[in-house]
């Protein structure tokens, strides 16, 4: 029993990509192995064209912090810390300067809209602005892909509408943004869907945004190994 059987994927710069499907399909092994949190058993996963299989430990830890931005459904802030001070938290140890990372950080929260709560403590600021910072922290060392799982999942309609417009906005023709949900209405806000269910992709395609994908029951039924029909 494979939790993925048969995957084969590629992110592209420029690509807001969703990857949606039921609980078990094999997203959150998916979420690991695109974050090189994961390798895998067998096949094999490159970034950069480099063979992650191919790396130690700590190599892959620079290269998930060179390519790989994540988002997550709980922010994940330092209660004691600013807005300001948990967006430079992800460039300790990276050999910059503190003005740097100082002007570095605020950028980033400029870019998701919250240049006026730099020095705001996360018990000061909604949940919507607290997954904002969470963003900024997550694209300050200018990943080249942002990777979200569940993104709006505890936010109201209205913050969640205003992160995926966010995330929307940081793809670039040199970065790509993939969002991991179970939420179908949340995948049809990006331009390509990867479906899965039972640890198979079983479509990627390409949609205009917010144009509404099909229930997961008419979706075709993913083939056994071996099976040529």
């Amino acid at each position: 029993m494979y939790a993925l059987g048969g995957v084969s994927l590629r992110i592209r710069a420029g690509d807001f990509v969703s990857i949606v499907g039921p609980s078990g399909s094999g997203k959150s092994t998916m979420l690991g192995l695109l974050g090189i949190l994961d390798v895998p058993t067998s096949g094999r996963i490159l970034v950069g064209g480099i063979d992650v299989a191919t790396l130690d430990d700590r190599e892959r830890s620079r290269l998930r912090g060179d390519f790989v931005g994540f988002v997550f459904q709980q922010f994940h802030l330092i209660p004691h810390l600013t807005a300001l001070g948990n967006v430079e938290t992800a460039l300790l140890y990276r050999g910059i300067r503190p003005a740097e990372r100082h002007d570095r950080a605020r950028e980033a929260l400029a870019r998701v809209g919250l240049e006026h709560r730099l020095d705001h403590r996360p018990i000061q600021m909604s949940g919507g602005e607290q997954q904002r910072v969470a963003l900024a922290r997550a694209i300050v060392a200018r990943p080249r892909m942002t990777l979200a799982d569940e993104p709006t999942g505890a936010l109201d309609t209205s913050n969640a509408a205003n992160v995926m417009e966010i995330l929307d906005h940081l793809v670039t023709s040199d970065t790509a943004v993939v969002i991991v949900t179970h939420d179908r209405g949340l995948a049809a806000h990006a331009e390509r869907r990867v479906s899965m269910l039972d640890g198979h992709i079983v479509s990627d395609e390409r949609a205009p945004r917010g144009t509404p994908l099909g229930p997961a029951s008419e979706l075709p039924v993913p083939k056994a190994p071996g099976d040529r029909r």
